[in-house]
């Protein structure tokens, strides 16, 4: 009984503590002062498990297609080369800004594609990195996997070359919903209800 008396009070103790580091503001929430040491170590864990305990289940279409690959550049360059860089490049000044670092995806290999997808897909909280899944379909996603597992072999010349060949920034099924947006009329009635004819 004793034990469980000291583990509770220690418990407290500890809960009091971070408590009062987090009201005090003593904490640097600043993107340009690196976390704690055991504090980083906690948040790669808990990303690593995270992300290892909801990545299956997708299903993985043929990575090398160069079709797939061609529409992930076009995508790529639109919306990731800032962070991630592109061949040629050391930093941007979107990547020195960030906090943790944004990994040089011309350097790093993609050993896990359906990781890939999940963190493209859902983004990582805190990170800067979006959750791309809120305008882009799957096919769109798998295509920029595929994409960037090719890219730690291009040139510069390459790289622009296949964006160039593409068809640029594309979202998928989320273009075909703009259009039709795109095409409609929306009328508000008196009472806040909306109603959608089709032009």
């Amino acid at each position: 009984m004793k034990l469980i008396t000291w583990l509770l009070a220690l418990l407290l103790l500890v809960v009091m503590a971070v408590g009062g580091i987090i009201w005090s503001g003593g904490y640097n929430i600043a993107a340009d002062e690196p976390h704690w040491p055991l504090t980083e170590d906690l948040v790669e864990t808990l990303r690593d498990r995270s992300i290892a305990a909801r990545q299956s289940g997708a299903d993985m279409p043929d990575l090398d297609d160069e079709s797939l690959i061609r529409a992930g550049a076009g995508n790529y360059d639109a919306m990731c080369d800032g962070c991630h860089l592109e061949p040629g490049e050391d930093s941007t000044e979107l990547s020195m800004g960030l906090y943790p670092a944004p990994p040089d995806l011309t350097m790093e290999h993609i050993e896990d594609p359906a990781e890939a997808f999940w963190v493209i897909k859902h983004g990582i909280k805190m990170t800067g990195m979006p959750a791309w899944g809120k305008s882009m379909d799957d096919a769109s996603i798998w295509g920029m996997v595929a994409f960037i597992r090719k890219l730690p072999e291009m040139s510069e010349a390459g790289y622009h070359e296949l964006v160039v060949s593409s068809e640029g920034h594309t979202h998928g099924q989320a273009d075909a919903n703009d259009a039709r947006e795109e095409s409609a009329t929306v009328h508000v009635h008196a009472d806040g209800s909306e109603h959608v004819h089709e032009d």
